[in-house]
């Protein structure tokens, strides 16, 4: 008797897992805080990483003093406190950012008011400042996203016209640059993020960057309960704890021997993506203005046309196919929590407003592969194809 065996079943494509963004550790940052763990050094007050990682950040962004803070948000608000921005002031900065910007400002009781955003860098735009100066204005507060610097020149024109204070937001700029200079030296106070999806990361973790030594004393003290110097137990002002610990600040010291190459990778990675990507009409890729030294921190990409209100749908079958994508940010005017305390309006960023529900970043991480980057161009284009079909 003959049996018939049945064809063999397609075989499924073998999928991918490729994250969104990973940090590049290895066995020098493993060696360092071994080093910190051996001499007990894994507080906030004592090892010699700390000031190490402090000095070496610092030069990195063209700055004489480098104050390392428990995380991003905190290294905003030290600065706010430093320049004495509270409650009555008001605040200039960019819908478009993570919220932690927004944050840092309300919790030193200042009034934050957002900055609609170019439609090309999704930065802050220059041109609005002016119509949204009042007399409590007393800072600008920059947001240099995804690695693309603001257009620092007309921002800083403004604020020396007006006599304000200029705070860049650089959690997602280590060694962008505008006009040659990086980010963090700009103004009045740099604030970085060394989070796990960082350009350089320390976990959790974050600096605030000078030139002022007058500021970086009064930040280094802030952060730190601001204790007496005679009596250290009678403070001289109402402080944070908002200290770094060794251990972290020892994977920082690491992370700097490695910072060229990581920031080198991200920019080798969005040109491959630029070239593969470029066809397709329907995706606005980050491109990189005249004065621009753009880092890439994440590979943040537009919808354009049909395709733009079916963000969803193509992150989902992205996601079926191991490809870890993230939604842009949602502005500030649009957040229900500060809509519902009459703090914004949702018509008042009307360019944010349009890209807020198209924007999405596609895997950036430093140790991807070329395979990796083809495979997420590959997918990526049938996606985008299967669902304008």
């Amino acid at each position: 008797m003959t049996t018939l065996l049945a064809p063999p079943a397609p075989r499924a494509r073998p999928l991918q897992r490729i994250p969104v963004a990973a940090p590049w550790l290895d066995a020098r940052e493993d060696e360092f805080v071994r080093e910190a763990m051996s001499t007990g050094a894994i507080s906030g007050f004592f090892g010699e990483h700390i000031s190490r990682f402090e000095r070496e950040f610092a030069d990195f962004c063209g700055c004489s003093h480098g104050v390392a803070v428990s995380n991003g948000t905190t290294a905003l608000q030290v600065a706010l406190a430093a320049l004495d921005i509270g409650p009555g002031d008001e605040v200039l900065t960019s819908t478009l950012t993570n919220m932690a910007t927004f944050f840092a400002v309300l919790h030193q009781g200042a009034t934050p008011v957002p900055v609609d955003i170019e439609p090309d860098t999704f930065n802050l735009d220059p041109t609005q400042l002016a119509r949204l100066r009042t007399p409590r204005t007393k800072a600008i507060l920059v947001v240099h996203l995804f690695g693309h610097p603001v257009n620092m020149g007309p921002v800083l024109e403004f604020a020396r016209a007006h006599n304000l204070r200029v705070i860049e937001d650089c959690a997602e700029s280590h060694g962008a640059e505008f006009n040659g200079r990086r980010t963090g030296s700009l103004g009045d106070i740099g604030c970085f993020s060394f989070y796990a999806n960082k350009i350089i990361t320390t976990g959790e973790g974050g600096m605030c960057v000078t030139n002022n030594a007058a500021l970086a004393a009064e930040m280094r003290s802030l952060k730190s309960l601001a204790f007496g110097e005679q009596n250290k137990f009678m403070h001289r002002a109402v402080g944070f704890n908002f200290r770094m610990t060794n251990l972290q600040a020892a994977i920082g010291c690491a992370q700097m021997e490695k910072i060229g190459a990581i920031i080198a990778r991200k920019r080798q990675h969005a040109h491959f993506y630029a070239e593969h990507l470029a066809d397709l009409d329907c995706l606005q890729l980050p491109g990189q203005a005249g004065y621009a030294h753009n880092v890439y921190w994440m590979y943040h990409v537009g919808l354009r046309g049909p395709l733009a209100l079916r963000r969803g749908e193509i992150l989902r079958r992205l996601a079926e196919r191991g490809i870890e994508t993230r939604e842009g940010f949602i502005p500030f005017n649009l957040q229900e929590i500060f809509l519902a305390k009459g703090l914004t309006r949702r018509d008042a960023c009307p360019v944010a407003n349009e890209a807020a529900y198209r924007t999405f970043y596609l895997p950036s991480g430093p140790t991807l592969t070329e395979a990796q980057l083809a495979y997420v161009c590959d997918h990526l284009r049938e996606v985008l194809t299967e669902t304008a079909a």
